[in-house]
This record gives C-alpha cells, sequence and structure tokens, in this order.
C-alpha cells in the first residue's frame, strides 16, 4: 500500500466519460497528492475539550497523543504506512480530538480503497476544524471513488465556500458537477480555478468541454 498512489482516483473515473489523467490532476490537491504536512493542525482542538469531565482528556493524553501523530505524520511520509496507521491510532486512543491523526489515518485508508473508513474520519476532523477544506476535499475523493458524486459535491459546494481561493477546489467542482451532468455548474468551476491558476490545464480543457 503505499499512499502516494491516491487508487481512489483511478476507481472514480471507472463510471465516468471524464479521462482518468484529467481525475488525476485535477484531484492532486494537497490530499489527493496524500501530503501529511498538516501544519498547526494538532494544536486546533475544539471548544468542547475544555467542558468535558476534568481527567477525562489529560493534558499530558493530549501532549502524547500529538507526538504520535507527528510520528505517524513522519512515517507516512516515508512510505511505511502501516506504522503510521499504528501511530494515529495510538494518537486516537488517547485523544480522539487529534485531527491530525485524524486526517492522516484517513488518507491511508483512502490510499487503500478503505473509502467508508476513510470518510468516517474525514466527517471526524470536518467537524473539528469546519473552516479546513482538507477534510472536505479528501472526503469528496472518497465518495467520487464509491460512486456518489452528489455527496462528493455538496462537500465541494461547502468546501469553496469556506476558502473561495482554492483552485484545487473549484477544480475538483467542476469534476464533479461535470459527471453529475451540470454543465453549467462545471463551466463556472473550471472558470473560477483558471482565473486563480491560469496554467492549469485540467481546468482549461474542463472548460472547453463544458461549453468554454
Amino acid at each position: 500500500m503505499a499512499v502516494t498512489d491516491c487508487n481512489a482516483l483511478h476507481c472514480a473515473s471507472r463510471s465516468t466519460a471524464i479521462p482518468i489523467t484529467l481525475l488525476a490532476i485535477v484531484l492532486t490537491i494537497p490530499l489527493g497528492g496524500c501530503s501529511f504536512d498538516l501544519g498547526s493542525w494538532g494544536s486546533d482542538k475544539p471548544q468542547a475539550i475544555d467542558q468535558k469531565p476534568t481527567g477525562t482528556i489529560s493534558g499530558q493524553n493530549v501532549s502524547d497523543a500529538q507526538g504520535y501523530a507527528a510520528r505517524g505524520q513522519a512515517l507516512a511520509k516515508s512510505g511505511k504506512t502501516e506504522e503510521a496507521l499504528a501511530d494515529f491510532d495510538r494518537a486516537l486512543a488517547l485523544d480522539p480530538y487529534n485531527v491530525q491523526a485524524l486526517y492522516g489515518r484517513g488518507l491511508i485508508y483512502q490510499a487503500d480503497k478503505q473509502h467508508e473508513q476513510a470518510i468516517a474520519d474525514f466527517t471526524a476532523a470536518n467537524g473539528l476544524t469546519p473552516q479546513r477544506v482538507e477534510p472536505l476535499l479528501a472526503r469528496a475523493n472518497s465518495y467520487l471513488a464509491i460512486d456518489k458524486a452528489k455527496e462528493a459535491a455538496s462537500d465541494l459546494d461547502e468546501a469553496v465556500q469556506a476558502d473561495p481561493s482554492s483552485a484545487q477546489a473549484w477544480s475538483a467542482r467542476g469534476v464533479t458537477y461535470e459527471r453529475l451532468g451540470d454543465k453549467a455548474k462545471a463551466f463556472t468551476s473550471y472558470g473560477r480555478a483558471l482565473a486563480l491558476r491560469p496554467k492549469d490545464e485540467a481546468a482549461r480543457s474542463g472548460l472547453a468541454r463544458t461549453g468554454g
């Protein structure tokens, strides 16, 4: 299993006329490229943690969880996905709110075509960081892989609202609406992506296909 393969994209493309190469290009977003560089996500704790009964999640547990999540991220980057998965599991056993571990584990599940598990982790990550586009984009990728394009479209609608400057989100939205047969929304999405990233050949091709 190699996280960098992003095999979900090939599954997503089997039931659509959209070329595999297009899906691969458009959806190689930070998560589609299977990046584990999550920056400061480890510190993005929901307020609900502070409201939980004392002792439910100790400061030490949170600290240890962050350590496991960081090590899991490093292992995943080096291709040691089984070891990374074990560390993400350890992190979440100590702190179920660790977004870095949820997102990282979701990417591993996704690359291994375990899309239901991936969707569950991305859903949890999204609930903890609703203003981040990464979990939405990742979940949309898995939804596409299991032929749930409408659910993917809903996630991508939310993603472009959360970050209108995300060319990846607009491109992915274009692919998804093209797959659904809504050329108007696909055209608009590809146009926005191209405006943000003028050298995006996938968006340019999509724009031409949908009426540009």
